[in-house]
């Protein structure tokens, strides 16, 4: 089996790229990204020399129609994985055209190119973030309205909508992933945990937004990465899965346990001045996919939090340089 993932070279589709090829030999991975500033090919290092001809890597942007006609010629796919993103919230308020670009017209392409060439399943990787911000209580369900507060939230609901219609349209078969927050190795030093983290071994303030009591409902990377898999192999076609780990986190809480592992203080904390549009909570509600399709995370936050400060740690050769290139 050959599956294509688009923006393999990200936090999250690296991960899984490492996670298909280490758990599941029979399967052939086609990776392509363009490589923007979060793209980053060393998140594979020494994964094409592992694999051999398991795997394979072509530049090329997904809104390119003749470039992605060009790559879904090369083999017979079963399978497309859409992680290609403009994902940075402050980035889509200063630029959003990059990301309707992307997110929007790039995931248009992506489902034109799949009928076209025959690939039986295409699952569109989105984001907890198109349900817009909750209230103190209750969670986020795939029935819940969709509520985008942000050019990126709004550019992500756009593409879920294409790859539902397609599937109602045309039959293909789409699934729908909307994932909470994400932490782990090989995230862009940008987010949240990884910023507190690299800040935090640089000594440097750590910047809250606002009152740092907006809430975020976290999950391990690898976890996300098996319940994609899962729905790629048993999903229903034409639904939609939330996924997440039942780990709601206030972000000043977050970043006091970081410190805390650190073993560095919290005077190093600075609260700025409010993002805007800052949702206030998300909580995904992943009863489906636990239900139908037997899945349950096994990271521990506390265990996981940990694992990823010492990667950061472990690992200053690969994230000074972005620091220094995108502050």
């Amino acid at each position: 089996m050959r599956i294509l993932v688009t923006g393999g070279c990200g936090f999250i589709g690296s991960n899984f790229i490492r996670f298909i090829l280490e758990h599941y030999k029979p399967e052939f991975v086609t990776n392509v990204d363009v490589l923007t500033y979060a793209g980053n090919l060393d998140n594979l290092q020494g994964v094409a020399e592992q694999n051999g001809e398991r795997y394979e890597f072509f530049k090329v942007d997904i809104a390119n129609q003749e470039a992605m006609d060009a790559v879904l010629a090369q083999h017979k796919f079963y399978a497309l994985i859409n992680f290609a993103a403009e994902s940075h919230v402050d980035r889509s308020i200063d630029s959003p055209l990059n990301f309707i670009h992307t997110n929007v017209v790039g995931t248009e392409i992506l489902l034109e190119c799949a009928r076209r060439h025959g690939v039986k399943r295409f699952v569109q990787v989105s984001t907890d973030e198109v349900y817009g911000s909750l209230g103190a209580e209750g969670n986020f369900t795939e029935t819940s309205p969709l509520a985008p507060s942000s050019p990126y939230s709004a550019s992500k609901a756009g593409a879920d909508l294409l790859a539902l219609a397609a599937h109602r349209t045309f039959g293909q078969e789409v699934l729908v992933t909307r994932c909470s927050n994400n932490y782990g190795p090989y995230q862009f030093p940008e987010k949240l945990i990884p910023l507190m983290i690299t800040r935090a071994l640089s000594d440097q303030p750590l910047p809250v937004y606002g009152d740092g009591r907006n809430v975020r409902d976290w999950i391990h990377v690898e976890d996300h990465c098996r319940a994609i898999l899962a729905i790629l192999l048993e999903g229903k076609p034409g639904s939609v899965y939330n996924i997440g780990a039942n780990c709601e986190q206030e972000n000043i809480d977050l970043v006091r346990k970081i410190l805390k592992i650190l073993k560095k203080p919290e005077s190093l904390i600075q609260y700025v001045e409010d993002r805007l549009g800052h949702d206030r909570r998300y909580a995904i509600d992943a009863s489906r996919l636990r239900s139908e399709l037997d899945w349950k995370p096994l990271h521990t936050f506390s265990k996981g939090l940990e694992e990823t400060a010492a990667w950061y740690l472990e690992n200053r050769e690969w994230w000074q340089p972005l620091t220094k290139t995108h502050s």
